[in-house]
């Protein structure tokens, strides 16, 4: 390398002192561009490959972990150097460049250990209100296998046009999204009956 530059550098000094300034000129400049063409080129693998290799460092995530990134939500089928492949629950395998993993929020359901279902429901504005909350938290409590250390959560939310809304908070720990759904679901019907 060190005698090319010898050869390069006495290559320029001669073409200057014959006068061929605008050679010299042409040469540095097409040795430029080339060298920006070639470094735009492989930019991106380069910090494609760097964020393949910080990821591996800080294990924030692993193959099989549920995880929302750059709209694709999905489970972690393969980690490689330069991109992350995730399996929606379309079936999609999405293959996402690791940089924009790392640049990108990354929300990661399994690494916590609980996941909460927020369930959404309205009652009649007849209803007595402290009643239907003692009947829903009743009816989740006896149905519904949830996370026992976490209080089920009831909160009133307001006044829709026919219904008084309310949102109730199920901690579980189930991180597969199909369980999570069904537990989800699970829910409604138990509170269906409940309030029947």
């Amino acid at each position: 390398i060190i005698a090319s530059s010898f050869i390069a550098l006495g290559l320029f000094v001669v073409l200057n002192i014959l006068n061929l300034e605008k050679t010299v000129t042409s040469l540095l400049a097409g040795a430029g561009l080339a060298g920006l063409a070639v470094g735009l080129a492989f930019q991106d693998p380069i910090i494609n490959t760097i964020s393949g290799i910080l990821m591996s460092v800080k294990k924030s995530y692993s193959i099989g972990d549920l995880v929302e990134t750059n709209s694709y939500f999905g489970n972690i089928e393969e980690i490689s150097l330069r991109f992350t492949i995730i399996r929606t629950f379309s079936g999609q395998k999405v293959v996402i460049p690791n940089k924009m993993v790392i640049q990108s929020p990354l929300t990661n359901y399994s690494l916590s250990g609980a996941r909460r279902i927020a369930l959404k429901c309205g009652i009649s504005y007849g209803e007595d209100l402290e009643k239907v909350k003692e009947v829903a938290i009743e009816a989740i409590e006896s149905n519904i296998d949830y996370d026992k250390s976490r209080e089920v959560g009831f909160f009133y939310e307001g006044f829709g046009d026919s219904s008084i809304n309310f949102v109730m908070h199920i901690w579980t720990d189930i991180h597969s999204q199909p369980n999570y759904l069904q537990t989800q679901s699970d829910s409604i019907i138990a509170l269906k009956k409940a309030f029947d």
